[in-house]
């Protein structure tokens, strides 16, 4: 099987689709392109009324053939110079290479300018690369950088990029729609042309502007793709309109700083010269954007017709083309222009022997520009480049063009981002986003949204603050670009394996903390807003859990950190201070028995590990099959009602053969279970028999595999199966209708209500429950109170007290399940009572014992009990109960002979014999005894914890060792019998 997102398709080749693509005889075969065959895989493996196996007809193969030709040719797609290389140079080639060029040099110099120019595209080559890595590691939809993010580093980091990413666009439309306004506001200044005022000018012109670009966008991605080609060709013109200008120097351009190419004026701005508080890096911070706009291309990727071939190299080459263009204009600009000119043509001098500028070696006399007030030169003229070229207008065309371009991109990308995110659903109330219309699933919604958007920021036109957020913005989604690629390549999972070889990870490493430093560098405080913004996001989508998978890379480094620490674990010896609870819980279904998962997991979570086993007992072949989906269904369940927990069902013949299973095999290393949790089998005395001795035998196998042993008892029982709807177990998407509810229905002889033992003679399709959908009905007054009953330890259990009767050492376990319990905020109000039992006349000497002994284990209490009067004999009403309990299950052997009584001790070993019974006499007194007890000191307790009872293997029957258990805890709160494995979970020394 292969999977493609979230289809899963058997891996055969489409052999209808490759009959339709082979050309006709005579003319040359094309072989189709990655997306087509993608298109190809994500349709159904069989289509509506075809059966596995048919086949159409001729006739019927040439109608659908056609259909799907005719469907194809409305969808619009790109190559990589049409859809990315032209795209990115004109984002790339923006305003700044106009009217902030020149000045950069003035400030910076050749060389350090060139430096400026060199790290810039350093961090842009370093995220092109790690972005031609994650674009032909797999199929690339649309969603652009968020899709690159989300699908590499999962949706918390690709949500909250995506959002901010999209948002940035839009604002970015208001930003160059503004730069356009201002130019023009500009010309219509000069000739007295202004409408209102500037202020309101800029408004009128950009508000025009943004709609005719709507429109442009609106119309389809054809038609904004042709306006770019147009923009593109008038850009290309201003560029070597100014070329050709500088070497056609003219005497009348001289006063104003442009003398055409010479030595001296080149070795005079080859060094800085910072003025008004400039520096190397505000001068670099102002230059910075210019270079972004890296990723136009890959923002329209669910565009491109092939974006794993397209996407590197439309990226990579356009950063190298722009990249030369702005060194050359640079070499250029300071070789043939002066940093500082009068534009006075009488500002000329004779001797030129004394002269230490290059004006002066050229005849000009430009020193009073030292006091300020020139308004020529690198320094002082943003619109130098229109003196230089050969045609001034051509220029103002291009700035035009540069963004004009740069707005219909950045009004192209953002709908593209948003629908994408809108799609996945991270964010549920932008859904309504995520409809396209048309062939080409056009974003119109998005559109008006980013209009808007846009819109607002141009009739503010103050975008002075904004700008560097914008900035931030862009950088960190390259940032997190670079970072995905070093964290794929550190997972090292096999599905990492980008066709792009050209990238490192600690390169890519590299560039995401230059990405962080230059944020840093352009605004510290815009810096930290866009941090704050991503780690609100991040948090936001991080507790909303969206339930999707697409194997991100945070996925492959957590499984591959998991491994490596179970396997160091794996070589250090256990150590008492290190013990946790490892619970194995016999639950059955996760929600069969609320109250023993809720219990367990209020000890276990954040502390110990929780599996919660179910044994589906078959008497014929399993069905694997349902067994893989019931712990798929079941391990979501329990990650929706965010109980830390696994879910482990296997099949087997009976209770004690598959908790063997369980016990033996669960876990991996040290993370395996060390404790037994299970119910108490309170219908043990109406079953059968068989099902008790294998009750009572996994007791006893789970001591010889040295696991601690854990029993809950509720009066009312705990096993909620037969009356509460199994609704909670489904997700979402498979809940029923409302006014209906799913119940399970027991279909087995002789159902266990409480421990996960099911009778040993079910049939695999008994094994699951039954779901039958049926009215709402009231319940029984005794499922009521169990339905109660069970939800008990859900909530907070306030004032009250946990009786702790630690009777036996069995190492700690007794005492250590009751403090990790009111650790937890529902238990965080009770207190603990200790009882122990003793003599009457060492009763004071054994309470302070016993203090000092909690007080060194740090356990903190409220009560000692010694329980003088422990060994007193019991009521003997009570004894006569517990005489009435055994009676059906005495062996007899008095009344019939030896050798009958020996066929039926071994036919029914559960049976007790008349000596055993006199041999446990003492013990037998001790459970009454021990329940008269309880009910006089703890029938008011929130919860019991007692030593359970052990019973010699082999000596002592199931039955009598059923009959005490049933007498020591019956009519008592809720009650928790614990025996540890005789190994030390409590230490004294830290």
């Amino acid at each position: 099987m292969r999977t493609f997102g979230h289809n899963t398709i058997d891996a055969v080749p489409n052999i209808e689709f490759y009959r339709q693509t082979a050309a006709p005889f005579g003319e040359k075969m094309t072989r189709p392109s990655l997306s087509e065959l993608h298109d190809e895989l994500d349709k159904e493996p069989f289509e509506e009324g075809l059966a596995n196996g048919e086949e159409r007809s001729a006739a019927e193969e040439a109608a659908a053939a056609l259909a799907a030709k005719q469907a194809k040719g409305g969808t619009i797609k790109f190559g990589w110079v049409k859809g990315v290389l032209i795209r990115c140079m004109l984002n790339i080639w923006g305003v700044m290479l106009f009217i902030r060029m020149s000045w950069i040099v003035g400030q910076a110099g050749i060389g350090l300018t060139i430096a400026i120019i060199l790290m810039a595209t350093l961090v842009t080559t370093i995220t092109g690369l790690s972005t031609s890595a994650i674009a032909t590691n797999g199929f690339v939809r649309g969603g652009g950088a968020y899709y690159l993010i989300s699908r590499s580093l999962g949706p918390e980091f690709g949500g909250s990029i995506g959002l901010i990413f999209a948002f940035a666009n839009a604002v970015a439309v208001a930003m160059y729609v503004v730069g356009f306004a201002e130019t023009v506001v500009e010309m219509l200044n000069d000739v007295d042309a202004l409408m209102t005022d500037e202020l309101n000018d800029i408004r009128i012109v950009g508000t025009l502007t943004v709609i005719l670009l709507l429109g442009i966008s609106v119309a389809g991605m054809e038609w904004e793709a042709k306006a770019q080609i147009v923009l593109l060709i008038i850009l290309l013109g201003a560029i070597v309109n100014y070329f050709i200008g500088s070497f056609l120097p003219t005497e009348s351009k001289e006063p104003k700083g442009f003398f055409g190419y010479h030595t001296a004026i080149l070795l005079e701005n080859l060094g800085p010269d910072f003025r008004e508080e400039e520096t190397f890096f505000s001068v670099f911070a102002i230059f910075f954007p210019a270079a972004t706009g890296i990723l136009a291309g890959a923002n329209i990727s669910g565009d491109l017709t092939d974006p794993q071939s397209a996407i590197p190299k439309g990226t990579l080459l356009a950063i190298v083309i722009t990249g030369v263009t702005y060194v050359a204009v640079t070499i250029s600009a300071g070789s043939c222009i002066v940093r500082d000119a009068t534009g006075d043509h009488n500002d000329t001098v004779s001797d030129t022997v004394n002269c230490t500028d290059a004006a002066c070696t050229l005849g000009y006399d430009f020193s009073i520009c030292k006091e300020g007030g020139c308004q020529y030169g690198l320094m002082n003229d943003f619109q130098v480049m229109s003196l230089v070229s050969g045609f001034g207008p051509l220029i103002t065309a291009g700035i035009f063009s540069a963004t004009l371009s740069s707005a219909l991109a950045s009004l192209v990308s953002a709908p593209k981002v948003f629908q994408a995110l809108c799609k996945d659903n991270i964010y549920p109330g932008l859904g309504v986003f995520a409809k396209g219309y048309g062939k080409n699933n056009e974003p119109l919604r998005g559109y008006v949204l980013t209009f808007c958007i846009g819109l607002a920021f141009i009739l503010i036109a103050e975008l002075n603050i904004i700008a560097p957020i914008i900035s931030n913005f862009f950088l960190a989604s390259y940032a997190l670009i670079n970072f995905s690629v070093f964290h794929a390549s550190m997972a090292n999972s096999p599905g990492w394996r980008p066709s792009f070889k050209y990238f490192n990870m600690w390169v890519s490493l590299l560039g995401a903390v230059l990405c962080c430093v230059v944020m840093f560098v352009i605004n510290w405080w815009a810096a930290l807003v866009t941090l704050l913004i991503v780690l609100a996001l991040y948090i936001y989508v991080s507790y909303k859990k969206p339930d999707v998978n697409w194997g991100s890379s945070t996925q492959a480094l957590m499984y591959n950190q998991a491994l490596t620490h179970c396997l160091n674990l794996t070589g250090v010896e256990d150590h008492v201070k290190n013990f946790r609870p490892q619970c194995l819980v016999l639950t059955g279904y996760p929600n069969s028995r609320p109250a023993l998962l809720q219990l367990v997991h209020s000890f276990t979570k954040n502390v110990g590990l929780m599996v919660c086993g179910h044994i589906k007992t078959v008497s014929r072949r399993p069905n694997f099959k349902d067994l893989s989906q019931d712990h798929a269904r079941c391990q979501r369940w329990l990650s929706e009602k965010r109980i830390k927990a696994f879910y482990t069902p296997v099949f087997s013949d009976n209770l004690r053969h598959g908790t063997q299973l369980l016990l033996q095999a669960v876990g991996l290393g040290r993370l395996k279970p060390n404790t037994l949790v299970m119910g108490f089998k309170n219908n043990w005395s109406d079953g059968d028999m068989r099902d008790l001795e294998l009750y009572i035998n996994t007791i006893h196998d789970a001591f010889d595999l040295q696991f601690g042993v854990v029993i809950l008892r509720l009066q009312e029982g705990l096993d909620v199966s037969h009356i509460q709807g199994q609704d909670e177990l489904l997700s979402s998407h498979e809940k029923p209708p409302v006014g209906s509810r799913e119940v399970v229905v027991s279909v087995s002889l002789a159902k266990d209500s409480d421990s996960d033992c099911c009778p040993s003679k079910t049939t695999s399709n008994q094994s699951s429950p039954l779901i039958m959908r049926e009215t709402k009905s009231p319940l029984s007054l005794t499922d009521q109170r169990l339905l109660e009953s069970s939800q008990q330890f859900k909530k907070k259990q306030g004032k009250g007290t946990i009786d702790v009767w630690w009777l036996f050492d069995d190492g700690g376990l007794t005492l250590l399940i009751p403090y990790l319990l009111t650790n937890r905020s529902k238990w965080g109000d009770c207190r603990i009572r200790v009882f122990i039992g003793g003599k009457i006349n060492r009763i004071d000497h054994d309470r302070r014992v016993m203090a000092t002994l909690l007080s060194r284990f740090r356990i903190d209490f409220s009560d000692i009990s010694v329980l003088g009067d422990i060994n007193t004999k019991p009521k003997k009403h009570n004894k006569l109960t517990f005489k009435e309990l055994i009676e059906p299950y005495r062996l007899k052997e008095d009344d019939m002979e030896q050798e009958a009584a020996e066929r039926l001790k071994a036919q029914e070993p559960w049976r007790i014999t008349d000596n055993e019974l006199e041999l446990y006499k003492a013990k037998t007194n001790r459970q009454i005894r021990l329940n008269e007890l309880l009910k006089e000191h703890s029938s008011a307790a929130k919860l019991i914890v007692m030593s359970l009872p052990l019973a010699r293997k082999g000596t002592v029957s199931s039955a009598l060792y059923m009959c005490w258990l049933e007498t020591l805890s019956k009519d008592l709160p809720p009650l928790l019998l614990v025996r540890g494995n005789h190994q030390s979970v409590l230490t004294f020394y830290s």
